[in-house]
């Protein structure tokens, strides 16, 4: 009971004002009206007690990072520690990257009026491609809108640099997961289960090892299921267009089959200690049920996150001109963001204060391996307190 008093006083609530980007793609209207960040803050010191020299600051593009699992842990090691949400928190089928990278600004702005000397930037799994793109338009902004036209122009938003970017369990973008997942035996979008027998990952006669031809044309259908959404996207974009009311310029639609990676069934590509499953269970459920990756949509939210051709996250083309140090650290068992992904990121960067650090047999999220989770941990907070 004194532990969990302890880390109750650790925690306290931060309500971070929304720079506005003059968009209704807030889908709450409570939120939208109150135009506020919603972030936990576990204090170093306990509530009461000085700021610590370091803000940590766990980002994902949608999901709720204010109960995240390292946030105690790194106080324990002596940073204050940030659990961020976006305006789209819950709400990733409406999900422009760009507005996410305001409100990551907003964040950093507000904890550089209380003081912090040094603030840096944890992406978590989809938050990894994030940061990049983050820390790449507040050093040098270029990106005045997103794919699909409209706010918010990046050139002119608050960003403040982070001091640092650190990598945690991280992929490299959301397009490029995505389409690394996409399931390629679909024949039609609205039929799921009209597949491609020569394509279908799960078809009992294709087993493991796969061979390297079939690899090259499973990719390659990949690829052109990507862009036959991307484009299929702009057509419809293009559509709207001509009708006679301007405030109808998106709408929604639905991917089936995003979880069909090879990798997650034969352990021989990008070998690691990894099981044959995923984040959310076994491949042939996970590829279809609503609750895993990209399922649900607009065509404005697919251009902005998941089209590989247009969009602006990824990752480590993002990474090529940042300048600030860069840690990538990634778990041996990870069954969604793999070694290969850990070296995309690590060789994005081109200065040489990059470190790239494997944790044995740490799984994506750390949630049963409490040993894991303080390594890592202590791993963050000893590397923030080495910064200059």
């Amino acid at each position: 009971m004194q532990g969990d008093a302890k880390k109750m006083n650790r925690r306290e609530l931060l309500a971070v004002p929304m720079q506005s980007t003059g968009e209704m793609d807030v889908q709450s209207g409570v939120a939208r009206r109150a135009g506020l960040l919603w972030c936990t803050r576990h204090r170093a010191s306990g509530i009461g007690g000085p700021i610590a020299k370091t803000a940590v600051v766990v980002v994902h593009p949608s999901s709720n990072f204010m109960g995240h699992y390292a946030l105690d842990a790194l106080a324990e090691c002596g940073v204050d520690a940030v659990g961020m949400s976006t305006r789209y928190i819950g709400n990733e089928a409406m999900l422009i990257l760009e507005h996410c990278v305001v409100d990551i600004g907003s964040v950093i702005r507000h904890l550089r009026t209380e003081g912090y000397q040094r603030v840096v930037l944890i992406g978590n799994s989809g938050g990894g491609g994030l940061v990049a793109l983050y820390q790449n338009q507040a050093e040098k902004p270029t990106i005045t809108a997103p794919p699909a036209g409209g706010p918010p122009d990046l050139t002119k938003a608050d960003l403040p640099p982070a001091d640092a970017l650190i990598m945690l369990m991280a992929h490299p973008s959301r397009n490029i997961v995505l389409t690394e997942k996409l399931d390629p035996a679909i024949l039609d979008e609205h039929e799921p289960f009209r597949r491609d027998p020569e394509l279908d990952l799960f078809n009992p006669d294709l087993k493991p090892p796969y061979t390297a031809a079939f690899l090259a044309r499973y990719k390659a259908a990949q690829l052109a299921r990507s862009e036959r959404i991307t484009q299929w996207a702009l057509d419809q974009l293009a559509l709207l267009k001509l009708r006679a009311d301007p405030r109808l310029d998106d709408l929604p639609f639905v991917v089936h089959g995003t979880m069909a990676d090879p990798r997650n069934l034969d352990l021989t590509l990008d070998p690691s200690d990894r099981a044959p499953t995923t984040q959310w269970g076994p491949p042939a459920v996970a590829n279809f049920i609503p609750a895993s990756i990209g399922h649900y949509t607009s065509l404005r939210s697919w251009l902005s996150q998941w089209s590989m051709r247009l969009s602006n996250g990824h990752g480590p083309e993002r990474l090529n001109t940042v300048q600030v140090p860069v840690h990538v650290i990634y778990g041996t068992a990870d069954p969604g963001c793999y070694p290969g992904h850990a070296k995309m990121l690590y060789e994005g960067v081109k200065h040489d204060r990059k470190w790239l650090t494997p944790i044995q047999g740490a799984k994506h999220y750390l949630f049963d391996q409490p040993e894991h989770k303080r390594t890592c941990c202590k791993l963050i907070a000893d590397w923030c307190h080495s910064l200059p």
